[in-house]
């Protein structure tokens, strides 16, 4: 039952989520967690439109910190999750340059890799169960805010209004709130880079003796780096799927779709030269299990906030990560722990100085945590092999403990007063 939860008293604020992807459903959780009243507006009619897109996403521990705090999510997302420890990185050829293990981290928190729908799914099953009303179905065309009576609101597709006391955007890079937000409208850029995504049954490369030994013995994790790529490949749950991506240079239109089914043989002709459990592996994906996706740009905003502080931008609506920052998805985990935690310090009388210190708490971190995604893109696809092969290191992931070994939460408690005493000097 919906009671069964803890949840702060409730608070009076009311709140409006835009968009019930990861970064939506920790928002609206969070919420519900500190006592606010949310509805969550979803454009798609059927959530499964969501569940079911097929390839992985990774939490780390800086991420995951929230899901321990929602009662049965953690443990059911790790029992589908890949269990290993390391990353086996190769050169593109196929020669092994160097193991990462990731098992000193076990103390800052759960690390958790597995297939987006269905971790989606478990989220967004335990937001049902919750009694957060959901609402599916629902475009969102305009947002508004208003000083008399002080709130903020969405305009849907067939003409209703809704308001709340804010109005949380967490609908992806092409969220109607980022023109309150910066006041005029702007188009996404392609980042000049797309990226293939597969997953499939394990039983496809069972009798392919150059690769069945990822899925023969449990789950693997292994990249493969070359010029201008790199393909990163895993088998989980214990070796009965596999999963793998790759980037390339693309020139086309962002203004067209930016999904597409991809076909293997297309893949194939990015990877002359690759070696041969590259090649196998994107052979043996079933048709209808490849897509191509547009890695999209934008630059780095002034602000995630609207001129009253009452609507804010979170996750992908704020700020687009690229794939090797590892970090998208933790860092919209993390926007709405921090916005909901300010919600509850400041309670309804204050609305805007809640917005406000959450711009100010995730601002400078954000930042700095999406620029590790073009540090490793060109760690890896520029790699000077004549130092790598002297100092494998080189070519590790960073996993540094000002990123991952942190608690959203924690910070926002000890640091709110701290950042509403600076906008008070402002």
């Amino acid at each position: 039952m919906a009671s069964d939860f803890p949840r702060l008293p409730p608070s009076g604020i009311k709140v409006i989520v835009v968009g019930a992807g990861f970064a939506g459903l920790a928002a609206a959780i969070e919420c519900d967690r500190k006592g606010h009243s949310v509805t969550l507006l979803e454009k798609v009619d059927d959530i499964e439109e969501i569940t079911r897109i097929g390839d992985i996403i990774s939490f780390d521990p800086n991420g995951s910190k929230a899901f321990e705090r929602w009662p049965g999510v953690v443990d059911a997302m790790e029992a589908i999750a890949r269990q290993t420890t390391w990353l086996d990185l190769y050169h593109h050829e196929g020669k092994f340059v160097t193991r990462q293990s990731f098992a000193q981290e076990k103390s800052w928190g759960r690390r958790i890799n597995g297939h987006r729908g269905q971790l989606h799914s478990i989220i967004y099953k335990h937001a049902v169960a919750r009694g957060i009303d959901i609402r599916l179905g629902k475009r969102v065309e305009d947002y508004f805010e208003t000083d008399d009576p002080p709130q903020a609101g969405v305009i849907l597709s067939n003409g209703e209004r809704l308001s709340a006391d804010i109005v949380i955007a967490a609908e992806g890079v092409r969220s109607r709130g980022r023109k309150i937000v910066l006041g005029f409208d702007e188009n996404p850029k392609s980042s000049g880079y797309a990226v293939y995504r597969a997953w499939f049954p394990a039983e496809r490369i069972l009798n392919n003796p150059k690769i069945r030994h990822l899925a023969a013995n449990g789950d693997s994790h292994l990249g493969f780096i070359g010029p201008d790529i790199h393909f990163l490949a895993s088998t989980i749950k214990n070796g009965t799927e596999v999963n793998w991506v790759f980037t390339h240079i693309d020139d086309g239109n962002i203004e067209e779709s930016w999904q597409f089914p991809g076909k293997p043989e297309e893949a194939l002709t990015y990877l002359g030269g690759w070696c041969d459990v590259v090649h196998e592996l994107v052979k043996s994906t079933p048709p209808g299990r490849l897509i191509d996706h547009k890695l999209v740009y934008r630059d780095p905003l002034p602000t995630f906030i609207s001129p009253r502080a009452r609507i804010a931008l979170i996750g992908d609506s704020a700020h687009p990560f690229l794939p090797t920052s590892i970090q998208g998805a933790s860092q919209s985990i993390e926007d709405g722990v921090v916005l909901a935690s300010c919600l509850e310090l400041s309670g309804r009388s204050d609305i805007p100085r809640a917005v406000r210190a959450y711009e100010k708490l995730r601002y400078d971190r954000v930042h700095r945590a999406q620029a590790n995604g073009p540090k490793v893109r060109e760690r890896w696809h520029k790699a000077d092999w004549s130092k790598v092969w002297k100092n494998p290191e080189l070519i590790q992931l960073p996993r540094e403990p000002w990123l991952l070994n942190f608690d959203a939460e924690k910070d926002a408690y000890d640091r709110y007063e701290e950042v509403v005493g600076t906008q008070s000097k402002l």
